[in-house]
């Protein structure tokens, strides 16, 4: 399964997500959607998520925490106890041995992140 990560802002729009997105698959084909479980009752990313016809998936704290990201937010670090949001979400909705196929990219309002996961299985 190949899962795009989002992490955003609370100020962040439709337009950021799908920025950050279309940055990071580059055209590639995903499967899901998946963020930071306290994320859920965003506006954007439900807007976003029916927009793309994807299933959207939610990481526990623990899920997020857990993950090895290549890059690190400060901001990320010290809210979710992770690196980056967007890789930890898709690195744990993507499942156990899933790798990094995009490291997290920065919508141009820089509101919004995404990174792009293939689970070990597939």
């Amino acid at each position: 399964m190949i899962v795009a990560g989002l992490g955003f802002s609370s100020t962040a729009t439709s337009a950021s997500l799908r920025a950050a997105f279309d940055r990071a698959t580059a055209g590639q084909a995903v499967d899901a959607l998946a963020t930071a479980a306290d994320k859920a009752g965003h506006p954007a990313l439900a807007e976003f998520a029916a927009a793309c016809a994807l299933p959207l998936h939610f990481a526990d704290p623990a899920d997020l925490a857990g993950q090895r990201t290549l890059t690190c937010s400060p901001r990320s670090r010290a809210s979710h106890g992770t690196g980056s949001v967007a890789e930890a979400s898709a690195l744990a909705a993507a499942g156990p041995g899933a790798r990094l196929l995009s490291p997290r990219q920065i919508s141009d309002d820089r509101l919004a992140t995404c990174a792009v996961a293939i689970g070990g299985q597939t």
